[in-house]
């Protein structure tokens, strides 16, 4: 495999976080409730996915803890939100601090480190690769040797297509967020759409955290190291669609795996190798910002 596409089937794996993490915060979005616990349910996704892959043995009962922690915690928060009237965005921020010191102190009182954890008995993530495109090298190197995660973030994309667009469930949702009282008149309940969208944000954080430590095989305190900040980015650069998310979070893995890249080939700082994601993220926001002003204007 040739540097490029390398670096291009290291991009793929990278975005699969953000895409998970954007997709959850889309439908949030969607209902007019911006989430900024991305970061904070993706880290408690990551810490209940390892250790409960450790305690079990099974990576789908590890992955089914990860998925159903986040989801508690999104439950947690859309309640204290939605129906205790408190800000969501303080909300948010308190989740955030919550699962980054809860995390350190669940993982102290486990395994007596506040440091990295390595989990060397649990099962690896087993890689898949796709028959028909063997035969077509460049295919072959793009679209296989991925972990099922990958994969599933393909198909919950398009599945969180077809709900957002094609069905009432989805009209509605998006009807939360551009007209709630509209919604109230027909008798229904807006903040019901919302906390579902909550849930669903728990489901696909929950699953893109899990896949940051078992692909890791250890646990790092802060693990998600602001990809869920950079999610919230990435919905907004993509237009809130879910073809716009694939495009946006392509973009930042790509500029991820080539920092990793470079940082090897380069005799340049470390420091300013690390630092590229979030480069990319300041110059894309402003880039952003000024398009929109732009086009109000």
């Amino acid at each position: 495999m040739n540097v490029t596409l390398s670096i291009l089937h290291s991009a793929i794996l990278v975005m699969t976080p953000l895409l998970l993490a954007s997709l959850g915060g889309l439908f949030t979005e969607l209902t007019g409730m911006l989430n900024i616990a991305l970061e904070g349910l993706l880290l408690i996704g990551s810490f209940f996915g390892i250790i409960g892959t450790y305690y079990t043995g099974s990576l789908l009962q590890g992955i089914a803890w990860g998925i159903l922690s986040a989801m508690a915690l999104s439950a947690v928060m859309a309640s204290i939100t939605l129906y205790l009237k408190s800000n969501v965005f303080i909300t948010g921020l308190a989740v955030n601090l919550f699962a980054s010191g809860f995390t350190v102190v669940l993982s102290f009182k486990l395994f007596q480190n506040k440091g990295v954890v390595v989990f060397d008995t649990i099962p690896s993530l087993p890689v898949f690769s796709i028959p028909f495109l063997k035969d077509i090298p460049i295919l072959n190197a793009l679209f296989s040797g991925y972990s099922a995660f990958v994969y599933v973030s393909w198909f919950l994309l398009f599945l969180g297509y077809i709900i957002l667009k094609k069905t009432v469930f989805g009209f509605r949702l998006r009807a939360t967020g551009l007209n709630s009282q509209a919604l109230s008149s027909l008798g229904i309940r807006a903040n019901h759409y919302r906390f579902l969208a909550f849930l669903i944000s728990g489901f696909t954080c929950g699953l893109g955290g899990s896949l940051l430590t078992l692909n890791l095989g250890a646990f790092v305190p802060n693990i998600t190291a602001g990809k869920g900040w950079i999610a919230l980015v990435v919905i907004f650069l993509g237009n809130k669609s879910p073809l716009g998310l694939l495009i946006a979070s392509f973009l930042f893995g790509l500029s991820e795996a080539f920092g990793n890249y470079a940082q090897g080939a380069f005799n340049l700082p470390s420091d300013f190798i690390l630092a590229i994601p979030y480069l990319f993220t300041l110059i894309a926001m402003l880039f952003y910002s000024a398009f929109e002003k732009r086009k109000m204007g």
